[in-house]
């Protein structure tokens, strides 16, 4: 059951374009920087934040996505008697000795970026590993925290917190919702 609308499309652009900004100056400019999307929602936050940083710097930023379906930590759990559905990854440019930055659009316990900067550390070996997310909501298992976040969402355990994207959902807006019993 949703509870209320903690972002709509604008306070999610607004986040963003903050974002871009965060990026540039804490990485001294976007040389050297590659943004890599965590599949799906990821991906397009990526893309949108290329877009801002172009708009802003005046030069493109190389821009990815990374699949971590087979670097989940609950895949046996998930695939049970089913075989993991892979969604590819693409990463146009060498991420060696590069600034990558993780983009995501809800940080939560920190599996899936674990499994993403192991997935990334398979490709090559970057500079560094950076973070950005739409949502920080807590409830971290691993000692992992962002880097550049649009929204601290604190939440309880029975609660969930849902992104939606236009790209993919038709909208854009985040959400909580009370977990079903």
């Amino acid at each position: 059951m949703q509870k209320a609308v903690i972002m709509d499309d604008q306070a999610i652009r607004r986040a963003l374009t903050r974002i871009a900004h965060e990026i540039i100056e804490r990485n001294k400019g976007i040389e050297n920087v590659v943004l890599v999307g965590i599949k799906t929602r990821g991906e397009y936050l990526a893309k949108r934040l290329a877009e801002r940083i172009q708009n802003i710097e005046g030069k493109p930023v190389n821009v990815g996505d990374i699949d971590i379906t087979l670097y989940r930590d609950d895949l046996k759990v998930k695939t049970e008697n089913l075989e993991p559905e892979l969604k590819g990854t693409d990463i146009p440019a060498d991420i060696t000795n590069k600034k990558v930055i993780l983009v995501d659009d809800v940080l939560f316990t920190g599996r899936t970026v674990r499994a993403a900067m192991d997935a990334v550390m398979d490709i090559g070996r970057p500079a560094s590993i950076q973070l950005a997310v739409l949502i920080d909501r807590g409830h971290r298992e691993l000692p992992i925290r962002a880097d550049f976040v649009g929204k601290n969402v604190p939440t309880s355990n029975t609660e969930i917190i849902s992104a939606s994207v236009a790209e993919v959902d038709g909208a854009d807006e985040v959400s909580i919702h009370e977990k079903s019993k």
